[in-house]
């Protein structure tokens, strides 16, 4: 099944590596930018929604201790709330979902076609025949093989470390998600009002994605190719950058008034 998802994943990167002159790494980031404005459809009504909790907490709090003693009359009325304020609580579920699914398919694309000694042959046995590469595909980016993992093997050390360039993507993936802690920190609090509530669910799964993600970076990083750290280094600077039209600088913004001054 992923490879039903993969294949066309690829060659559409193919179609980004022909249009800027062959460079795999630039390849990866306009790909990237194409993926992410494709998940704006998804992405940006759930991060008005959780902006949108962010300032409606104090009126739903009002609404839990109101029916705090009635489970059943503090659900419907929760339910009530949100349909008056057109709140979806699981809308901020389905774009992390999608963007997994995403990250899992191409995983396992670049660790077909990138994986081996021979990375043209590999890779042209799924392209489809207009888009076939002709001679060696410039894999470096940086100076940085995207083939390989970017580490460090550091003399007598048990295990790899992670390499500049790896280090530098999961503080970046951090950072996007830092600047969501705000809006995920109130809708956690009052939805650990409601026993069993459908908002604990979703806010409980934020909260969980923003730690998830940068530790799936450095996991996959260390293993396999820097190709699939770098969309997801790209991919998490642009969500970055789509959450500051959103909702500002939200958790970096402590950071970034003492970096000003």
């Amino acid at each position: 099944m992923l490879q039903t998802i993969w294949v066309p994943l690829i060659n559409l990167l193919i179609v980004f590596y022909h249009l800027f002159f062959s460079n795999l790494g630039l390849a990866i980031v306009a790909f990237t930018a194409f993926i992410r404005l494709l998940l704006v459809p998804l992405t940006l009504p759930s991060m008005r929604t959780m902006q949108k909790m962010k300032e409606l907490a104090p009126e739903l709090e009002k609404i839990k201790k109101r029916h705090s003693n009635d489970k059943k009359k503090l659900m419907q009325a929760q339910a009530d709330f949100y349909k008056e304020k057109g709140i979806n609580p699981a809308s901020g579920c389905l774009p992390q979902i999608v963007q997994i699914v995403i990250l899992i398919a191409l995983f396992n694309g670049f660790v077909s076609v990138f994986g081996g000694s021979d990375i043209t042959v590999q890779l042209n046995s799924v392209l489809y025949p207009p888009l076939r590469v002709s001679g060696e595909i410039n894999k470096v980016f940086l100076g940085k093989d995207l083939t390989a993992p970017d580490v460090v093997n550091l003399p007598g050390f048990p295990f790899a470390l992670p390499g500049l360039f790896l280090t530098l993507v999961a503080v970046v993936q951090f950072l996007s998600s830092k600047m969501m802690m705000p809006v995920v920190d109130q809708a956690k609090k009052v939805a650990a009002k409601t026993e069993g509530g459908f908002d604990d669910i979703a806010a409980s799964m934020q909260q969980q994605m923003l730690y998830m993600f940068p530790l799936i970076t450095v996991f996959i990083g260390l293993k396999f190719s820097l190709a699939i750290v770098l969309y997801w280094g790209a991919f998490s600077l642009f969500q970055a950058v789509q959450q500051y039209f959103v909702s500002g600088w939200g958790g970096l913004a402590p950071l970034v008034r003492r970096i000003s001054g």
